[in-house]
């Protein structure tokens, strides 16, 4: 019953706010006026006939002209022509009296946020309120603004004020469950800002009134009730409601029932884990204008859907030339086939083969499983392990693998699954005979037919019927090749006033010039360089330089870079290159930004193109580039911790896009710096590599915001180990001091206490040299959690100490509440509960103020232990039940599993044994699910010993002693997960 990222993220036609239309490439444009609002009346019914007659009304409120139904029809048909072009798969079915849309419920927002409140209530009723607050909001979260904004059909409005309701109602629901789950702090704002955008809606006020009441805000909640009385007195004349009076007179009274009561864990089992199922969605888009090769799609399809008694895996490999369209063909395959025959999911990787560095297997299976829903800390360092852990999590599911461009057999035989009922499909240039049991498809150029229709397509069939012999001769001369024929193709639809045949005669001497090179290869370079030459100065500059960055993809703001233009919309310098097929749109971020790719070809020219730019202005585009990345990861970082804390930056440049645009990039700015992944890791190498040894250190060490957060940790390594190459060699010790610390803070994460040690003392040396405080603080930091994990809490202490003097003079607030959060474990180990407790208290002050939620959470699941240590039992299940809640909101599975188990641990500690079997068992069912074998044998472990207190049975599962072996090292690096990190 869990909401998937897909269910939300299929409903492609949208009125939950301003009406949007999503084809396979993008927005699709739909007129605003009439044919918007015929498109919202359809969508508002599909599946259903709508009649003639009620478009009309809804078009012309009073007195329709004589032509209403046929400006109707005429509306209808345009419509049917945008969606169609658009390629967004619906249907306008022509059905007296009317019109029907057909279309898939999941696809329109409005039905996918029906159903998610229908799916809520059922939870509710089942006792399950976690899940059904998650639910709501899920749902809620499709929603963009009022329904509909911006049409001012009378008729239409009614409709979507009914849609607006159930919104709100949708969002006071999910809030009442949540103060049910003790959430009451984490809901103060959000409800809120609900009373101040709804003043007169008297459940949000009281809502509003119990949070702050369990907050210990008392007078606020009081002081909200009279501000809401006087508001309804001076506007309606009216006293508040029954239900209102009566919650002021409870909170005067202070009235038990308000206050916020923790479950009883004892003979209470907590609710049962689900099953964590991550269902990757990774195929690029498909491209909208497909035509011909039906033979190959339809031989390839036999061979990756075989049937269910088959016991070999269905392997695939698409070979051809470059610009045949093999990852055209890998893609639109994969969509076709995806939900149908692998609803497991689709995994896909471009293993780069044409590149100088080809992606290795061991990052590829790593990303796949990260992506399958196992966290990278739990990743295996070697490819024997990773491999093994792939197989197993595929064992029983099927999904499709998609290997795009690969060089050799080695890139592609560890990636392939055991179980047969999955399939893969790769793409080369090279047959890879050595993989065992793979089947080969030749792609070949379109023939004849087929290229005329793909032209058609692009600059319209009315042209190619006019010159028919002049479109044949064009077809001849490009070769049937897809890549060349959409770029000539995009060219002669940029220019509407070009003869086909003058473009004929415009390639053939383009041709002529280039005909030393192969055939295939001369057909495309002719392509790209009469499109080249017939773009504007700038637009071919950029051209060039936007092939300087090695980033697998390209946002916007990299071409204001290239150019040193920050207007608010850099994509706007894209536009001209995307339209005559020089650059592919590759997808859409989080942030609505669109990214941007080269197909390897056009890369080759584009680089070939960088000699007409000169040498200086190559070195300054390249140098604004990656000091681009530098700045938004920067902000990035800020924006997470609540300002420059607890990292040391250098001296290189940056460069920085408009602030309006840097808003709506840095929305989510973790979410930012995930879709940046590999571009960020590609901007440190190339940085290193080209001796910016500045520039690499800095966007390394910035970068580890994103690394520790989602545990990268083989990115961690792999770009601090190329920066550090570079700092060494430039003699540059700021740099190589703040990359060691980062890389000892690396070795701690992953348990190689020995090399981070080195590490972190080697860093130590040089920052005491260079008297830089927050290195040295971070090191000491490091180097007490060290002492602690051997034994020696004297030396953590007195290192601490130090530490917390170091940050103060830095003054960096949060690397001061960092070391309070670490400290207070000891502090209660000495049974100075109160002194812990001291420092838990400001280390929260700190992180709330400075909003930095990955603090809270670790301060505050600190706090529950601490609790716990001094036998505060229920305080300590209430602190950690929220906290739980607050993992789970942030799917931080890693810390959920831990949360459990710190449950189960108070639970067994108070004598409610049942409600500690129950806790244990989830925390087990969690880390199952993730491969954690070290954390499923200490939940084992502890599961025993409550089940024996129990007197029942340890049932025949394993209790495997080699696991438990090393648990004492095993449960001091649990106490510490993260800690205030």
């Amino acid at each position: 019953m869990a909401v998937t990222t897909t269910e939300t993220a299929d409903a492609t036609l949208r009125i939950l706010g301003p009406i949007e239309v999503e084809g396979p490439t993008g927005a699709v444009h739909v007129p605003p006026g009439r044919q918007q609002a015929v498109l919202a009346f359809l969508l508002m019914e599909a599946n259903q006939v709508v009649s003639i007659d009620s478009l009309v009304d809804a078009l012309w409120e009073e007195n329709p002209p004589d032509t209403a139904r046929t400006q109707v029809q005429i509306c209808v048909s345009r419509l049917r022509r945008n969606l169609t072009d658009g390629g967004v798969g619906v249907t306008i079915e022509t059905r007296p009296p009317g019109y029907r849309l057909r279309v898939e419920p999941r696809r329109i927002d409005a039905q996918v946020f029906t159903g998610l409140v229908a799916r809520a209530r059922t939870l509710i009723k089942e006792g399950r309120a976690a899940q059904a607050a998650a639910t709501l909001r899920a749902a809620v979260a499709l929603w963009r603004g009022p329904c509909l904004s911006g049409l001012s059909s009378p008729t239409l409005r009614t409709r979507a004020l009914r849609l607006d309701e159930d919104h709100l109602t949708a969002t006071e629901d999910y809030l009442e469950l949540e103060l049910g789950l003790g959430k009451h702090r984490q809901v103060v704002g959000e409800t809120a800002r609900l009373v101040r955008e709804h003043p007169l809606r008297e459940r949000l006020r009281a809502l509003l009134m119990v949070a702050l009441y369990r907050s210990g805000r008392q007078a606020e909640a009081l002081e909200t009730y009279r501000v809401g009385r006087d508001l309804l007195i001076d506007e309606l004349g009216l006293e508040p409601g029954p239900d209102l009076r009566g919650l002021e007179a409870a909170i005067l009274a202070g009235a038990p029932e308000l206050r916020y009561h923790p479950p009883e864990p004892e003979g209470d089992t907590p609710e049962p884990a689900t099953p964590r199922v991550r269902v990757p969605r990774q195929l690029p888009a498909a491209t909208a204008d497909f035509v011909g090769h039906d033979d190959v799609l339809a031989e390839a399809t036999g061979i990756l859907t075989r049937g269910p008694d088959s016991t070999a895996l269905g392997v695939l490999v698409v070979v051809g030339r470059p610009g045949v369209g093999k990852s055209t063909v890998a893609a639109l395959l994969g969509h076709r086939l995806g939900e149908q025959h692998f609803p497991d999911g689709q995994l896909y990787c471009d293993l780069r083969g044409t590149r100088a560095e080809p992606s290795g297997a061991a990052e590829v299976i790593g990303r796949f499983l990260v992506a399958l829903g196992i966290p990278g800390p739990m990743l295996p360092e070697g490819l024997a392990g990773r491999a093994d852990m792939y197989r197993t999590l595929l064992a029983d599911r099927r999904v499709l693998v998609v290997l795009d461009d690969a060089v050799s057999e080695q890139q592609v035989l560890p990636l392939l699954p055991g179980n047969p009922r999955c399939a893969v499909l790769v793409t080369s240039r090279s047959r890879l005979a050595g993989v065992p049991g793979a089947r080969r498809v030749e792609l070949d150029v379109l023939r004849p037919e087929e290229s005329l229709e793909l032209i058609g397509r692009v600059i319209g069939h009315d042209r190619t019927d006019r010159e028919r012999e002049a479109a044949g001769a064009l077809v001849r001369t490009v070769g049937g090749l897809p890549l060349a024929l959409r770029i000539i193709a995009a060219r002669l639809a940029a220019r509407p006033h070009w003869t086909l045949a003058s473009m004929v005669q415009r390639l053939a001497s383009e041709r002529h010039r280039l005909d030393e090179l192969a055939h295939g290869e001369m057909t495309i370079r002719a392509s790209l360089s009469l499109t080249h030459d017939g773009l504007d100065p700038r637009s071919r500059r950029l051209f060039g330089l936007l092939s300087l960055p090695e980033a697998p993809s390209l946002s916007g703001w990299v071409a204001g870079a290239a150019l040193d233009d920050d207007r608010r919309h850099p994509s706007d310098l894209l536009e001209p290159l995307v339209d005559v097929q020089m650059l592919d749109v590759a997808g859409m971020g989080p942030g609505g930004e669109f990214a941007y790719r080269y197909q390897d070809m056009v890369r080759l020219f584009a680089r070939e193109k960088l000699a007409e730019v000169e040498a200086n202005g190559r070195a300054a585009a390249l140098d604004r580039v990656l000091g681009g990345w530098l700045a938004l990861a920067e902000d990035a970082h800020r924006r997470i911790y609540g300002g420059d804390y607890t990292v040391v930056h250098g001296r290189a440049p940056r460069w920085r896009p408009d602030p309006d645009h840097v808003e709506q990039l840095l929305a989510d700015p973790l979410g930012w710096l995930a879709d940046e992944q590999e571009n960020l890791c590609a901007a440190v190498l190339q940085a290193a590599a080209a001796g910016l040894d500045e520039l690499a250190w800095d966007l390394a060490v910035t970068s580890a915001t994103l690394f520790e957060a989602r545990g990268l940790l083989d990115d961690w390594e792999r770009t601090h180990t190329a920066a550090l190459t570079a700092t060494r060699a430039a003699g540059n010790t700021r740099g190589t001091a703040v990359l060691l610390s980062s890389l000892g803070t690396q070795h701690l994460t992953t348990g190689r206490a020995a090399r981070a040690h080195e590490l972190l003392t080697e860093a130590l040396a040089l920052f005491v040299e260079l008297g830089e405080p927050v290195g040295l603080g971070l090191c000491r930091r490091d180097l007490a959690l060290l002492a602690r994990r051997t034994g020696d809490e004297d030396l953590a202490m007195e290192l601490y100490s130090r530490s917390l003097r170091d940050f103060d003079r830095a003054g960096d607030v949060v690397g001061r509440a960092t070391v309070l959060t670490q400290r207070a474990h000891v502090l209660a180990r000495r049974h100075r509960i109160e002194a812990a407790q001291g420092d838990l208290a400001e280390a929260l002050g700190i992180y709330r103020e400075l909003k930095y939620a990955g603090g809270i959470t670790h301060a505050m699941r600190r706090v529950g232990q601490v609790q716990s240590r001094a036998g505060e039992h229920d305080a300590a299940v209430g602190t950690l039940s929220e906290v739980l809640a607050m993992v789970r909101d942030s799917r931080d599975v890693i810390g959920e599993g831990h949360l459990l188990h710190n449950l189960g641990e108070v639970c067994a500690a108070a004598g409610r044994l049942d409600a500690a079997r129950g806790y244990f068992e989830q925390a087990l069912a969690v880390r199952e699910t993730i491969m954690d074998h070290q954390g499923m044998a200490a939940v084992r472990a502890d599961l025993a010993v409550v089940l024996g207190r129990l007197g029942r049975p340890v049932g025949t599962g394993p209790l495997p002693g080699e696991a438990v072996t090393g648990f004492a090292e095993l449960a001091v690096a649990e106490t510490d997960s993260g800690a205030g990190r």
